[in-house]
């Protein structure tokens, strides 16, 4: 028996969740379902929850992402949440950022395949791509590492007055309490934890939002994305 065979049925809250993008949907939890675990980018026993724990999980995320701003998906792994959030906002503009080749072949196979033409896939992390990807206005994260040390990489490639929105568990609020004084010398302003997917998944999505002021990432950040972007700049003039 395959393992796409062991898929469970589509449930029908799907349909209201991707629109007319379900068929798209299903392909892609067949895709993770076969190649994924094939790849090892999943476990095998995750494939009888992948609509409920993975895909309907990351999909309502899209409840508290603005319209028509930048995202970029840090550690996106398999693509989660960054290709649910892309399936039901095609306003969106999203950066799935992984730093393993196998991971990102994958990426970009899915994103070809379903024509995800408001998706880009980058090779690398975090804290190599700051100054040569633009800041976005949102960073998306899931299962990438506790929030202090996922906020180091994900809060510095934030536009001024952006947010991260990273999916988390029961533990959410106690690894907030614990990441306070590294989110405040990240440059975080205010924090919280919203609950999204009421109706759709059970339990409730949990995001833990973190939203900085002018200067994301703190001082020492800052300037290492001005010195990035001087790079640039003289490496364009000398192209």
């Amino acid at each position: 028996m395959t393992e796409a065979a062991e898929l469970p049925p589509v449930p029908e809250q799907a349909r209201e969740v991707f629109g007319e993008r379900y068929a798209d949907a299903v392909r892609y939890a067949e895709l993770l379902a076969e190649a994924g675990v094939q790849r090892g980018l999943i476990g095998p026993r995750e494939v009888p929850r992948l609509w409920e724990r993975h895909l309907l999980n990351c999909a309502v995320l899209s409840e508290v992402v603005p319209e028509g701003v930048t995202v970029c998906d840090v550690g996106s792994g398999a693509g989660l949440p960054g290709i649910p959030l892309a399936l039901v906002r095609e306003d969106l503009k999203i950066t799935l950022l992984e730093p393993l080749l196998r991971r990102t072949n994958f990426l970009t196979e899915v994103v070809e395949l379903l024509g995800l033409d408001h998706v880009t896939v980058v090779r690398g992390r975090a804290e190599e791509v700051m100054g040569k990807v633009p800041p976005v206005h949102v960073v998306t994260a899931r299962a990438v590492a506790p929030l202090d040390r996922l906020a180091t990489w994900g809060i510095p490639l934030l536009r001024p007055y952006g947010e991260m929105l990273a999916l988390k568990g029961d533990a959410a609020e106690e690894e907030l309490k614990a990441a306070a004084t590294a989110l405040s010398k990240l440059g975080a302003v205010e924090t919280s934890i919203l609950h999204v997917g009421e109706g759709i998944v059970d339990p409730q999505s949990t995001v833990v939002r973190v939203e900085v002021g002018e200067s994301p990432g703190g001082v020492r950040f800052a300037a290492k994305r001005a010195k990035a972007a001087r790079t640039g700049r003289a490496r364009r003039r000398r192209g």
